[in-house]
């Protein structure tokens, strides 16, 4: 991975650049997916998030702090509802709604449903409702079996669309992820309830990048950016409004070869642009731009 304060890049990205390059390398079709980026209203006045720490065994990210979130699930479905769900509605489509819900029920303990439209439940607490946020996670049944028992409907209109991400073509594990916002329910605590994770904490968006910034937490681009565009709102309330407004085309990180480089960027997001040397054993060859623009001044 790279150094601290920068990024997550897995040491086999430059080959695998260069395997597509060379055509050698057929991209991945990126599966569909949804994260929710939890917010509520600190005690010291500024608007909280809710992260999660990946566990080191992860395939995907190990170790970055990340939102609750997952791929969509085929139980999730599609059907009638909230978008056309084929991933480019103004709101992603109704399965990664559905998706959405359900991964912040399995990963943090919140469910964003009520028994019916403008409701939410206050409660999910106890052994029974343990029982059913483990079931989803073995997949023994589905969410809307779930709801559908207890007289609940989901409440996808709580979740905002913020942004959209794609992983890059070159990369093994591909997904096309919508990131909503969303407002802790009131009378509902968030907790450690992934087995993917092996840490929580509620943060000020400013205070998550500048940990990221001294290189004290790893993240992956797309939290990076939405931390910083999230830092600029004091409180929920002003941070809802703003997704009315959110620009969703997809961002997906390119690259290109210079010389013996791989440059990798995201468009729109220029801090994030890195080269990446020939492969080395220990993937110390990916640098920042920044780090390798010193070097150069210095040698000159």
């Amino acid at each position: 991975m790279a150094g601290t304060g920068g990024p997550w890049y897995p040491a086999e990205w430059p080959e695998r650049v260069r395997a597509l390059a060379r055509g050698e390398l057929v991209p991945v079709e990126p599966r569909r997916a949804a994260t929710v980026m939890l917010v509520r209203d600190g005690a010291e006045g500024a608007l909280e998030v809710f992260l999660l720490r990946r566990r080191a065994s992860m395939a995907f990210a190990a170790g970055a702090y990340a939102y609750p979130g997952g791929a969509v699930d085929p139980r999730d479905g599609d059907g009638d509802g909230d978008g056309d769900g084929d991933g480019e509605s103004g709101d992603g489509g109704n399965g990664v709604l559905l998706a959405a819900v359900r991964e912040t029920f399995e990963e943090a303990g919140v469910l964003l449903a009520g028994p019916a439209p403008g409701e939410l439940v206050d409660d999910v607490t106890g052994p029974g409702w343990e029982a059913d946020r483990v079931a989803l996670v073995e997949r023994e049944t589905a969410l809307a079996d779930v709801l559908a028992r207890r007289g609940l409907v989901a409440r996808g209109d709580l979740l905002r669309p913020w942004a959209r991400w794609i992983t890059p073509e070159f990369e093994a594990r591909r997904y096309d992820t919508w990131f909503y916002l969303a407002a802790l329910p009131e009378g509902q605590t968030t907790r450690n309830a992934s087995t993917e994770a092996d840490h929580v904490e509620w943060l000020t968006p400013r205070r998550a990048v500048e940990a990221y910034e001294r290189g004290a937490l790893l993240m992956l681009p797309p939290t990076v950016a939405t931390l910083r565009e999230l830092a600029e709102f004091r409180t929920v309330a002003q941070a809802l409004e703003a997704a009315r407004e959110r620009d969703l085309a997809p961002v997906m990180a390119r690259a290109r070869l210079v010389g013996d480089e791989v440059v990798l960027s995201w468009p729109g997001y220029d801090a994030f642009e890195r080269r990446a040397a020939a492969p080395v054993a220990d993937g110390a060859g990916v640098t920042d731009t920044r780090r390798a623009n010193s070097q150069e001044e210095a040698e000159r």
